[in-house]
Formats: C-alpha cells, sequence, structure tokens
C-alpha cells in the first residue's frame, strides 16, 4: 500500500519536510516512490509547494494520504496558485 506523507529533512530544530508517495511499510525518512513536494513550516509564512497533478495520479491509484499531508493538499488547492509562487520565490531569495 503506498501512503503519501511527510519525511522530515533539514537541520536540528530547522526542519522542512517533503512530500512523498512511500510504500506503508517503510520508515518515515526511509526509501520513497517519488517526491511530490515540500512544505517549510519554519519561513514566514509557512510555504507549501505541491504537484497537483501527480498528487492526483497517486490518489487516482489508490494512495492514501496521512491526515497532515491530506490538510496540505487542502490548503494548496484552496491557495491562489500566484500566491503560492510568490511565497516560493521569496524564500528561494533568502
Amino acid at each position: 500500500m503506498v501512503r503519501l506523507r511527510l519525511t522530515r529533512m533539514g537541520r536540528k530544530k530547522r526542519p522542512f519536510y517533503r512530500i512523498v508517495a512511500a510504500d506503508a511499510r517503510a520508515k518515515r525518512d526511509g526509501r520513497h516512490i517519488e517526491i511530490l513536494g515540500f512544505y517549510d513550516p519554519m519561513s514566514t509564512p509557512k510555504t507549501i509547494r505541491l504537484d497537483l497533478e501527480r498528487v492526483d495520479y497517486w490518489v487516482g491509484v489508490g494512495a492514501s494520504p496521512s491526515e497532515t499531508v491530506a490538510s496540505l493538499i487542502k490548503k494548496a488547492r484552496n491557495a491562489p496558485a500566484d500566491s503560492l509562487e510568490d511565497v516560493s520565490a521569496a524564500a528561494a531569495e533568502e
């Protein structure tokens, strides 16, 4: 069974997360099938970048998102596309 979930990256006390498709039996930070996006809770405002087409594909073939990833997908769908790009561009400049 495939799960859409977060994997922790970053340094100590400065985490960011990749949103990945992974086998449900794999470790949290272990092997994954595909990287779908990232989530940075430490930036102001919080940054979410997600490939919604690939998310739809994985959900279509039976993958189930974790609770956190489901809420991030919902936020990414509801946010205007230009606001997410502006946040991501601002984070890249820093």
